[in-house]
């Protein structure tokens, strides 16, 4: 049996790290939550902001994947009680879908007892969202690398460099993943596949050997990152010239539109490369947000219920729905 109610942390995640698409990610320091429990109706309920037009009635993604491992479990799908809280900004390339999917799965398995294994959820997790970059660092925490042949998701998690943070430009705008798919050639030239594996490689080698020398060439991509670039303006200068203002290197998160760069904690360049990404976007005509990340090494978190978000006495409840 498990519990009769959970209360779990997932940590947002970054895709991709440039020449990794599709197949490298981390974890990181912003967090959403999801509260869940048996109950005899199922509501569910939102709370603080960023999370307008999120479904409060059985079309709601966590109940969906709720309902989905209970039956691939082969077990009655139950009512529930779910509350949910986001800190990760909503399609802005930080993984907010894949941590929403980890997050329900996780609470769900372990209010069925824990039928999956980690890597039972993450086969799960990666048919729901198409890859297995952004849920398998959600779901393992740190780096990981990870492939996905349409039937079976692979992965292998390392820790990130000691010294290894984040930068992470957020511009006040959405990008819906969709749309910076569609901006992806249907083909391309086989010495831009080879520039992308030699890169990728040399990536996962410098972190895992904690090389952060070479990170700003291992960064380097020519398979997503130019097409994507005018649908963000400014992203191209920032990439370009990220590292000479103190950043190990810097990617496109995931699909966009967020920057991403990738940083010495210990630095003294950090307000430098600060002011370098706002300047270079606002010179754009991009206006953005700033905020210094860690990587996340535990992935989900089971916490006690009182620890939740919404008893905060700054919390606020939106939309208190029974379906």
């Amino acid at each position: 049996m498990g519990m009769s109610r959970v209360l779990v942390r997932v940590p947002a995640s970054t895709a991709n790290l440039g020449p990794g698409f599709d197949s490298l990610g981390m974890a990181l320091s912003l967090y959403a939550w999801v509260g869940m429990g048996i109950s005899d109706r199922t509501s569910i309920r939102l709370h603080g902001g960023g999370l307008d037009g999120i479904p409060t009635d059985k079309s709601n993604l966590f109940y969906k994947v709720a309902a989905l491992l209970h039956e691939e479990a082969g077990r009655p799908v139950p009512e529930l009680e779910i509350d949910m809280c986001s800190g990760i900004p909503l399609t802005r390339g930080l993984g907010s879908s894949a941590s929403a999917i980890v997050g329900a799965l996780y609470a769900a398995n372990e209010l069925a007892g824990r039928p999956f294994d980690r890597d039972g959820l993450l086969q799960l997790a990666t048919r729901l969202e198409g890859h297995p970059d952004n849920v398998g660092a959600s779901l393992y925490g740190g780096l990981i690398a990870a492939a996905w042949d349409g039937s079976r998701a692979d992965l292998v998690r390392l820790d990130p460099p000691e010294r290894l943070a984040a930068v992470a430009a957020i511009p006040r705008f959405e990008l819906a993943t969709e749309k910076a798919r569609h901006a992806l050639p249907a083909q391309l030239p086989m010495k831009d596949a080879v520039f992308n594996v030699g890169r990728s490689s040399l990536l996962v080698a410098a972190l895992a050997s904690g090389r952060l020398e070479l990170i700003a060439r291992a960064m380097q991509d020519k398979l997503h990152q130019p097409y994507r670039a005018p649908l963000i303006p400014g992203m191209a200068e920032v990439l370009a010239g990220a590292a000479e203002h103190g950043a190990l290197g810097a990617a496109l998160s995931g699909a966009g539109p967020t920057l991403l760069a990738l940083v010495d904690r210990d630095s003294p360049r950090l307000a430098e490369l600060e002011s370098f990404l706002l300047g270079t976007l606002a010179a754009a005509g991009t206006e953005a947000d700033l905020i210094r990340l860690e990587p996340d090494l535990e992935g989900p978190v089971v916490l006690d219920e009182h620890l939740a978000p919404w008893l905060a006495p700054q919390g606020h409840r939106k939309g208190d729905s029974e379906a």
